[in-house]
């Protein structure tokens, strides 16, 4: 339950308390980091700081792992040899990993104001966006406002009709009674009669048919609001409810640039710090240190060694169960406990912005029944002539399995065929797509780690223990899976518990 409700988008506020103290740093003692994303950027940046000589491992050639963007002239080899060149315009982008960063993940943003990145707003809820079933209004997608104004004022009309048939007498005075009456007619838009109909109220949430105008303009006329039995058979009641969720109901950010100005930033502060091009191939430990073997990621060359006094691992679970540990069995058991969730995301680019020149769509995002289950708009430049890249899709559960199993190409034109349901502008308009299916991704072989309630209770504590000279961090590793957020606290807890050793080590020498 706690893992769907993550996924969902709950239960993940943050628990960050500031920079770790890491006083009192033995001189001279060496801690290997394998991994330059997120939480081993922060653990390198911390130790580092702290007087640890410190040394970063990472498979690609870029620091920021999942943390990534990708924009026009990059290109990308999946699993399977795929290629993909981006061929987006300059200052087009898209986010495969993380797009936002809720307003209460205080670590993420702590870092962002420590190192100058800046923010924009991400706009999570759009009341101009489309949510869209192929099975209710013959396929038609809605308004979002539609949606959310008729689903309010509908419940709101039968609820006033109830109090005042008397079955809520036994639960309310006749005061409250009254009292709850209004509420219902202020929370749903009726009528002064407690009717849902079309009427200024209704019209002022859902919008208006002829929208109120200036000098000889047409007279205004009010909207009719949906039939309430085809709105509850229609599902899309379900879709409206992101907004009320704790990490979207505020304020919510992106990094001006894309994703990837987070890892840049770490990036910088950790200059000198990453072998680049490095894939680990085997961690072995004694009792006095840490011996790693890793080969160039491309293949060339010969296996070389690093060896270092401590070790923070922050290698995905679905690559370091393929690699030789040595470990405790508690430990090697928790790291095989936990499979990986399939995502996918689509970044298309179109010859104009139509979804606001067309639809005055600006940010946010559309919901649909069909596989693709999602479109984001992007959430800067409005307005701005030219062309425009937007998410095409974000997939996850059966879906995702199936777009993974397409070539890339095959997903982008999946993409813009079910995406026509919802805009059809798609076909004429579209110009050329990105397609990441995350268990295609070689360093990662997943999104993140899902754990099942069973797996967390069995084995979370033993995956967090600090085994011998080794510790593991990352999203993984905490309790705010899939998110940046869990990675920096996982990292952060984990260097100071791994300081806490160090020194008392270093005193019984």
């Amino acid at each position: 339950m706690y893992q769907a409700m993550t996924t969902l988008g709950f239960a993940a506020q943050s628990n960050y308390k500031g920079a770790p103290n890491l006083a009192g740093a033995p001189k001279g003692t060496r801690v290997l980091i394998l991994g330059a994303g997120l939480a081993g950027m922060v653990a390198a940046y911390e130790l580092r700081k702290a007087g640890y000589t410190v040394k970063i491992l990472e498979y690609n050639q870029r620091a920021g792992g999942r943390c990534w963007t990708i924009r026009g002239g990059d290109s990308y080899t999946e699993l399977g040899g795929a290629t993909q060149k981006c061929k987006f315009d300059p200052g087009l982008y898209i986010n495969p990993g993380p797009w936002r960063i809720p307003y209460h993940h205080h670590a993420v943003l702590g870092y962002c104001k420590q190192f100058g990145i800046r923010l924009e707003p991400f706009i999570q809820v759009n009341y101009n966006a489309l949510v869209h079933s192929t099975k209710a209004f013959g396929g038609k997608p809605q308004k979002y406002r539609d949606i959310q104004a008729d689903f309010q004022g509908h419940t709101a009309e039968l609820l006033s009709k109830a109090v005042n048939a008397g079955a809520l007498d036994q639960q309310f005075s006749a005061q409250d009674r009254e009292k709850l009456l209004d509420a219902m007619q202020h929370w749903g838009g009726l009528t002064q009669e407690k009717t849902y109909r079309p009427s200024l109220e209704s019209s002022l949430r859902r919008g208006f048919k002829v929208e109120p105008g200036g000098g000889l303009m047409p007279t205004h006329e009010f909207s009719t609001p949906m039939d309430h039995q085809e709105l509850v058979d229609s599902k899309l009641w379900k879709r409206i409810v992101d907004g009320q969720e704790l990490e979207f109901q505020s304020s919510i950010f992106q990094p001006a640039g894309g994703m990837d100005m987070i890892a840049k930033a770490f990036e910088r502060e950790t200059k000198g710090l990453v072998r680049y091009n490095a894939k680990v191939v085997r961690i072995h430990q004694d009792d006095k240190k840490v011996q790693v073997s890793f080969r160039n990621s491309d293949g060339t060359g010969a296996e070389q060694v690093e060896t270092a006094d401590w070790c923070v691992c922050t290698l995905p679970l679905s690559i370091l169960s393929q690699i030789p540990l040595t470990a405790s069995s508690t430990m090697l058991a928790a790291i095989n406990a936990v499979p990986y969730e399939g995502s996918v995301k689509i970044g298309l680019q179109f010859k104009r912005r139509f979804w606001e020149q067309d639809e005055h769509i600006y940010g946010g995002i559309s919901y649909t029944d069909t596989p693709i289950q999602k479109i984001a708009y992007p959430n800067t430049d409005y307005g701005k002539p030219g062309k425009g890249v937007l998410l095409g899709a974000y997939v996850w559960g059966a879906n995702a399995f199936e777009f993974t199993a397409m070539s890339p190409a095959q997903r982008i034109r999946k993409a813009v065929e079910y995406g026509g349901h919802l805009h059809k502008q798609y076909a004429e308009e579209f110009d050329n797509g990105v397609a990441v299916g995350w268990h295609r991704v070689p360093w990662v072989h997943g999104c993140y780690g899902k754990w099942s309630d069973e797996a967390r209770e069995r084995h979370y504590k033993n995956l967090c223990q600090i085994d011998n000279r080794i510790v593991l961090a990352g999203e993984h590793a905490s309790f705010i899976p899939a998110w940046m957020e869990g990675a920096v606290l996982s990292s952060l807890d984990a260097i100071e518990r791994l300081h806490t050793m160090v020194v008392a080590t270093a005193k019984s020498a």
